[in-house]
């Protein structure tokens, strides 16, 4: 959440405009899928971590991650005072709704440093290795937002990223081969279709949870069961 991304109590819009709103619907799906739509650096993706576990602990429902890029490119950003004061107001909010952990580290450490840039490509290529040699993108994810929110680590850094996948129990090799191979032009293909699957829904911004049954696609009001996780597990059961 950054100055230049517009947040509410429930999520952050994507920023600038969204591309094709005739982007394909997803493929007609084996079971029930999942689709969540996340940037690494949105703080309500932090705020829904909680769901996103609880929804690993539904029986036959397969989750799809999808990394919209909210922080790449040009909407990269460097800490300043005015960063710390818009995303501190969010945070708090989300804290209070959720529960959700953030560290002294993270609001007196990492969002005084104003030398931290805050970059969502380097994270999500390194949950799409993490998926990808090891089906631990979902693993990634949570370790990476630990990282970012509670120990206020630069989790844009290719250092911090690899010893996070050691953390989770990654083998060093494979995840930092997959992640140079994937690092660049694989992510941010990876990142258009993301926005392309947001487009087609009718999504806004992040989190986005788009729920799928063969060829039926729902978009889920996740904002409502923050901070209520058995009520979104029944949802997801339903």
């Amino acid at each position: 959440m950054v100055t230049g991304h517009d947040c509410d109590d429930s999520s952050c819009a994507l920023p600038g405009a969204v591309e094709s709103t005739t982007a394909a619907a997803p493929a007609a799906a084996q079971g029930t899928v999942l689709h969540y739509i996340y940037d690494p650096l949105c703080g309500w993706c932090y705020g829904a971590a909680p769901l996103l576990q609880a929804a690993r602990e539904v029986a036959g429902l397969h989750i799809e991650l999808h990394g919209g890029g909210m922080m790449t490119g040009s909407n990269r950003k460097q800490v300043s005072a005015q960063l710390r004061n818009y995303v501190m107001q969010h945070d708090q909010r989300i804290a209070a709704m959720t529960d959700q952990p953030f560290g002294d580290d993270y609001f007196n450490g990492l969002l005084l440093d104003t030398t931290a840039i805050f970059d969502s490509a380097p994270p999500t290529t390194a949950v799409l290795a993490a998926d990808a040699i090891a089906g631990q993108g979902l693993a990634m994810l949570a370790r990476i937002q630990a990282a970012h929110y509670v120990q206020g680590l630069r989790v844009a850094d290719a250092t911090v990223l690899h010893t996070l996948a050691l953390q989770i129990g990654l083998d060093s090799v494979l995840f930092d081969s997959k992640f140079a191979e994937l690092d660049g032009a694989a992510t941010q293909a990876h990142i258009a279709g993301s926005r392309a699957l947001l487009a087609r829904v009718g999504g806004q911004g992040f989190p986005t949870f788009v729920l799928q049954r063969g060829a039926q696609i729902e978009v889920l009001d996740a904002g409502r069961f923050l901070g209520q996780v058995q009520a979104w597990k029944a949802a997801l059961s339903a």
